[in-house]
Formats: structure tokens, C-alpha cells, sequence
């Protein structure tokens, strides 16, 4: 007997139905049967089960001989079930890498309950995905397993099969089973979660539900749209049938109402000439099933109230309403936005005819959340050193609680940012400011780029489509001629920068101020992060940071952090930064203690400082992180695809910071073994950090503060590695 039965429907989904099954088949957790129901499809759906079934024999085909829809379907997959557990998974979707030994070791730690739901991600044909908003719902927190009576919230997820497992003893008991038509997954959810003597949850993303750009059932204008009413008739039968479940009917209600009202809404789903008609049945349906005792959010009561009254033509004109007061809404923004652009391009013209203020700087960066980077360090020298010179930070309003209190805080495109920009001497940015910005005579602009340059950069891009086909080259020259200094960690960035970067700027060869923290920090300032994160005292804390893949639609990482940590064992603990173009988390479902998703942190020199190791790719980060010398592993698991669509500078292979893992299974090798923090390791790192670090000894910031507003020649002296200390 398999632990799991995975029932698979198919119809009309060739596209997608060998990515579904890979997904279950390729799982981690091989105590499974896949019963793969070819619902009499037109299209090549039951040539692909046979295809499967012939190679694995965990794959039992079912063909029926008419087409009967989803429920029938999935019923008959149900009569050939042997498993302990009951899972399904619509063909067009796809189970997450682990998610069955996730799975199956929650049922273990919450005693085999009747029902375990877990959570899901939309993936969308743009390649996006985003996690369920109702995640929170899933909460482990708490006793386990529990009834729904104790945490009837359950009843606001998304009411579909797919999301549980179903424990198969429980099911055929009660007898449940699907009906036909739309919906069909209405009459089965709530049943099965109002009958379960013994429910829990999984808060991790164990199904991508696949959004489809066409051809999804639900998206489909259709009559059968009505089989709604009959849906929820079962529903109500059935708590009729059990009369201990009558205090339920109040929510059931209301949720009836709820979905009633999402199909008429969507211009996708009923004919026109049949919108009446439906309004007028779920009034019908409205009274039929009303309960007292469920009361009505005000937001929705309007709704509510018509759908009561049956107003269909009053709905309609207020949908209208609402249309028009949003495209107003626009396009009264859009004037005075315009009116805006206008009077602050005016207020610029008539500051930059003001003298430039010697005393004043401003600064920027990009890829940090608030106060960070070079130019974050670089602004806490100006006031240590300078203090004669106002400094003021540019950031979004969400930002400002980041930047400290002796800093003026200026938001983007307001008066303020432009007359910063206009009257400051000092332009200090790790980017480039507003491509609008008019250089001044006697304004100082201190360009300090984000690292140290492994991978192709600036007009080396002209050559990498991939890479650089967004990029204006002759937008970049241009600010490349108003850079009057750049900094620069190595030599190795000196002969990159004004090579593909060529200007007549002055490159100052300090080292980089964003890792003076390194050498300045203490082991309380790493107890006190550590303790912030949410990591456990004792554990082994390695930080994974990899950088953007510009070959890929998508940045999900191929790594499964969670599959690592568990290997690895209960001291490791992973901190997950994704790169700041990333646009998300790298991990749908953090672990507290065990896997922390690290993306919104503000500050990585923090994580670099709570983490015992660094594990990256072709990131610059390696380059920064060199200077705690503390252990960098290189994952490069992708090295021939980011060669060719990127390019890097050197072969980081035959000149690495540490170990390096081609492959997961190397990755934790290297780490199980020891080798990550072995001899050979520091051998390697101790070579990285002669050729890249040569002047992060703490004072890089103060070196180029000295240089370019004090006007001193002679810059202190260097520390050399040996005499180094930095925060162990």
C-alpha cells in the first residue's frame, strides 16, 4: 500500500500534462502511485499516460470510455486508489519539488489527521508566480491536529481539492465523492472540512497552480456557469442530512453569497443575455438559504443588497458608474501629473541659476533598501570627517525610517530632491542620478559602482544581447562624462572601469567603504543581528545571496533551500537574499530557525556579518564578504548559460574564493564533509582576498572623504592583510 494517491484528470491539456506528471514522479518521496484519468480527451492526453505509465510503473492509467468532467473523472481515479492518503492535482498544474516528503512528514508530526491542507502559488504564462494571499491562514502555530470549529478561517481559502490531502479511510467512510458540472469542487470541500474529526496545516507552497493566458475552464463564457446554484443545493443538503452541522450554515451562507457574486462580476464566465437570469436566481437562492446570524462586512453590504433584491440593471449601471469614475480618476491624475512634471522642471531651471553650496552633498543608491552601499558608508564619513558639510539621503517615504536622524531626507521628484540636486556640491551615487540632471560648474559627482566587477559590465554588454539589450550606450557615456571620481577596490576594478567605462574621471584605487563595517564590527554587533534574525544560538548560519540571471524570464533559483537545510541537519540555518532585481522572495515558504528569507533586510553587510559562510554564484558579493575571511562556497550550476549570455571577466573556477559545487548534492557534500571551512578553502580564500582586498582595512571611506572634500594629499596608510582583524 503507496502512502500516497495522486489522482490526475486529464482533458484536453497535452501542453501540459508531461510537466505534471514529471512533477510527481521526479519528487523526492517515491512512496506513491499516480492514477492518471484520461477523461475520454480528444487530443493526445491518453497516448501521454500510456507513454508514462509504460516506464514507471507507479502510473495507473484510467480511460473512460465517454468524456464525464472533472468530479466523475476524479471519482474514478478514487476507485482505483490503495494509498493512505489522497492527493489531487489538476493537470495543467504542477506539485513543488519536496512537497510530498513535506507532506508526508506533517501528517507523521500531527498524528495522520483526516485532512492536511497546504498552501499553493499562481504561476502565471508570464513565468511570475505569486503565493496564495490568504498564506496566513496556514499558520502551524498552535495545536495540531484541530477540528474547523477551532479555526473556522479554513472556510475562506480558496474552496478546491488540490490544496489537501485527504486521508483515503476518512473519505470512503463518509462516502464522499464529486458531482458533476461546474464548481464541483463546492459540494466536496465543505463537506469534507465540516465532517473531519482531525484537520492540520502546512505553511509551505506545495502546488504551482497554473494560470493559463487561454483555455481555463472557469475563463470560459459559458451557461454552465449556472451549475453553481445546484452546487451549493448539495452543500446545503448535506448539512440538512447532519443536523450537528447546522450552526454552520450562517458562514455557509455568506460564502455562497461571496461566490455568487464573483461569477456575475467577471465579464468572463456568464453570456451576456444570461446575467438576469442569474442575478435573479441567486436572489432566489439569497432567501432560500439566508441564516441569521451572519453578519454582513460593510464594504460588501451594497452588494449584498443587490443581489438580495435581484437589481440587475442597478448592478450593471453601478459597474458602469464605477468605470467611469476610475477612468476620470486617471485621467485627472494623468493632468496633474503633467501640470507637476511642469512646475518642478521650472523650480530646476531657477535653482540651477542659484549658487552652488559648497557645504552641501547629497547622495543615492541603488539596489539597497533606505541607507546602505557605498554611498550609505560614504555619507557617515562626510558627517565624521566633514562635518561642516550638510548631507542629505535620497529615498522613498517607506525608506526614511532607514536613514539616520542626522541626515536630511529628500523623496524622489520632489522640490526638495531637485534643488539637492541643483545646489549641492557633492553628487555621490553607486548608480547615476536622474537622467535629467545638468552637471553644474564646480558640482563634484563621486560615481562608486555597486562591487567589484566579475561579471561583463558597461560597454562589454555591446556584445551581450542578452544582457544588455535594454541598455543605452550612449545614454551611459553621457553620464560617464559628468563622473568626476570613481572608486575603486582593486586593481583588477581599476583597469575594468575606465576600460568599459571610458571618461576623463579620476579612479580612486581606496578600497570600499560599505566593508568598513567588517573590520570595525564586534562580536556583540553579530550576537545582537544574529538575535534580531531569529537564529537560534549555536547554529551554523550560511548566507546565500545569488546574483541576477539575465537569460532567464524568471529568477527562481534551482536550489531547493529547504531540501539543503533539512540535509544538512538542525544546526544549519539558511539566510535567502535575493538579488534586488529579483522583485520577490527566493523561497515560498520560509522556515523560521531554519530556512530565513533574508530579502527585505536593509542592510546585506548585516547578514554578512551574521553568517558563518557565504554561498553565491557569480555575485560581487563574494568580493566583499572576502574580507571577514570566513569560508565562501561557489555554487555554479549554471556556469556554460551565464558565460554565453553574460560573460564574466575571469574563470571563476580556476580562481576561486573556496569550495565550489556544480550540482545541490555537491553543494551539501561540501558542506557535510567539513570541506567548506578546510584547509585547501583557506588556502584559496587567503589568495582571493591578496588580489581583490587590498585596501579594505577599515579607513576606505575616510581615504576618499580626505581626498575629495578635504583636498589632502597624503591619504592614511593601508593596513596590510596580515595586520587585519575583522570581527571573527
Amino acid at each position: 500500500m503507496p502512502r500516497f494517491s495522486v489522482i490526475v484528470p486529464a482533458y484536453k491539456v497535452q501542453a501540459y500534462l508531461h510537466e505534471c506528471l514529471e512533477s510527481v514522479l521526479s519528487q523526492s518521496y517515491p512512496d506513491l502511485e499516480v492514477i492518471a484519468v484520461d477523461d475520454c480527451s480528444p487530443d493526445a492526453c491518453g497516448a501521454i499516460i500510456d507513454e508514462f505509465a509504460g516506464r514507471d510503473p507507479r502510473v495507473r492509467p484510467v480511460h473512460l470510455s465517454t468524456n464525464q468532467g472533472l468530479g466523475p473523472a476524479r471519482n474514478a481515479g478514487m476507485a482505483e486508489a490503495t494509498g493512505d492518503y489522497l492527493v489531487f492535482l489538476d493537470s495543467d498544474d504542477t506539485l513543488t519539488p519536496d512537497a510530498l516528503v513535506t507532506i508526508a512528514d506533517r501528517l507523521k508530526e500531527t498524528g495522520e489527521p483526516d485532512v492536511l491542507v497546504y498552501d499553493y502559488a499562481r504561476t502565471y504564462w508570464t513565468g511570475e508566480t505569486v503565493r496564495n494571499q490568504a498564506a496566513g491562514r496556514l499558520t502551524e502555530a498552535g495545536p495540531a491536529p484541530f477540528r474547523l470549529a477551532d479555526r473556522p478561517e479554513l472556510l475562506r481559502l480558496l474552496m478546491v481539492a488540490w490544496n489537501k490531502a485527504y486521508r483515503r479511510d476518512f473519505v470512503e467512510k463518509e462516502g464522499f465523492g464529486f458531482p458533476s458540472g461546474y464548481y464541483e469542487d463546492t459540494p466536496w470541500t465543505y463537506p469534507v472540512l465540516m465532517t473531519a474529526e482531525s484537520i492540520a496545516t502546512l505553511d509551505r507552497v506545495c502546488v504551482h497552480y497554473r494560470q493559463r493566458r487561454r483555455g481555463g475552464i472557469l475563463g470560459t463564457v459559458s451557461p454552465r456557469h449556472f451549475d453553481i446554484f445546484e452546487q451549493y443545493d448539495r452543500v446545503f443538503a448535506y448539512v440538512d442530512e447532519n443536523p450537528e452541522l447546522a450552526h454552520w450554515r450562517p458562514l455557509l451562507f455568506r460564502r455562497m453569497v461571496d461566490h455568487l457574486i464573483v461569477v456575475f462580476a467577471r465579464r468572463d464566465r456568464l453570456p451576456r443575455r444570461s446575467r438576469a437570469d442569474f442575478l435573479r436566481r441567486a436572489r432566489t437562492y439569497y432567501r432560500r438559504y439566508h441564516a441569521p446570524g451572519a453578519p454582513v462586512p460593510a464594504r460588501t453590504r451594497l452588494h449584498y443588497a443587490l443581489v438580495r433584491l435581484g437589481l440587475h440593471r442597478t448592478y450593471r449601471a453601478l459597474q458602469r458608474t464605477a468605470v467611469l469614475a476610475r477612468r476620470t480618476a486617471k485621467l485627472t491624475s494623468r493632468l496633474l501629473k503633467g501640470l507637476r512634471s511642469g512646475v518642478l522642471r521650472l523650480h530646476y531651471r531657477v535653482q540651477r541659476c542659484l549658487p552652488v553650496r559648497g557645504d552641501r552633498a547629497v547622495f543615492a543608491a541603488d539596489g539597497v533598501r533606505g541607507h546602505g552601499c557605498h554611498p550609505g558608508a560614504l555619507e557617515q564619513a562626510f558627517r565624521t570627517h566633514a562635518p561642516g558639510v550638510r548631507t542629505a539621503w535620497v529615498a522613498d517615504a517607506g525608506q526614511h525610517a532607514a536613514v539616520p536622524t542626522g541626515t536630511r531626507r529628500v523623496r524622489p521628484g520632489t522640490a526638495a530632491y531637485w534643488t539637492a540636486l541643483a545646489r549641492s556640491k557633492y553628487l555621490v551615487h553607486n548608480a547615476d542620478f536622474d537622467r535629467r540632471l545638468v552637471k553644474r560648474p564646480g558640482q563634484v559627482m563621486v560615481q562608486t559602482r555597486r562591487g567589484t566587477p566579475l561579471k561583463h559590465m558597461g560597454l562589454d554588454l555591446r556584445e551581450r544581447p542578452a544582457a544588455g539589450g535594454d541598455t543605452d550606450f550612449d545614454e551611459l557615456l553621457a553620464n560617464v562624462d559628468k563622473w568626476d571620481y570613481v572608486l575603486s577596490a582593486n586593481r583588477h576594478s581599476t583597469l575594468t572601469w575606465e576600460r568599459v567605462c571610458p571618461g576623463r574621471y579620476t579612479t580612486l584605487e581606496y578600497g570600499s567603504p560599505r566593508n568598513d563595517r567588517f573590520q570595525r564590527a564586534t562580536s556583540a554587533d553579530v550576537a545582537r543581528i544574529r538575535e534580531s534574525l531569529g537564529i537560534p544560538e549555536g547554529s551554523v548560519v550560511i548566507l546565500y545571496a545569488p546574483t541576477h540571471r539575465d537569460y532567464r524570464r524568471t529568477q527562481r533559483t534551482t536550489l531547493d533551500l529547504h531540501r539543503v537545510a533539512r540535509r544538512l541537519g538542525p544546526r544549519h540555518v539558511v539566510l535567502a537574499r535575493a538579488h534586488h532585481r529579483h522583485g520577490g522572495p527566493l523561497v515560498d515558504a520560509p522556515q523560521p530557525g531554519r530556512v530565513i528569507d533574508v530579502t527585505d533586510h536593509p542592510s546585506v553587510e548585516s547578514l554578512c556579518l551574521a553568517s558563518d559562510a557565504l554561498v553565491t554564484d557569480y555575485s560581487s558579493i563574494m568580493f566583499d564578504y572576502a574580507n571577514l575571511d570566513r569560508p565562501i562556497v561557489i555554487h555554479a550550476d549554471d556556469r556554460e548559460a551565464f558565460e554565453a549570455a553574460r560573460g564574466t571577466y575571469f574563470d571563476l573556477r580556476a580562481f576561486p574564493p573556496g569550495a565550489v559545487s556544480r550540482s545541490e548534492d555537491e553543494l551539501i557534500d561540501i558542506f557535510a564533509t567539513g570541506h567548506w571551512r578546510g584547509s585547501r578553502s583557506a588556502q584559496l580564500r587567503s589568495a582571493f582576498r591578496e588580489r581583490f582586498c587590498p585596501y579594505d582595512d577599515g579607513r576606505a571611506a575616510e581615504r576618499v572623504v580626505r581626498h575629495v572634500v578635504l583636498g589632502e594629499s597624503g591619504v592614511p596608510s593601508v593596513v596590510p592583510l596580515d595586520g587585519r582583524h575583522p570581527v571573527p
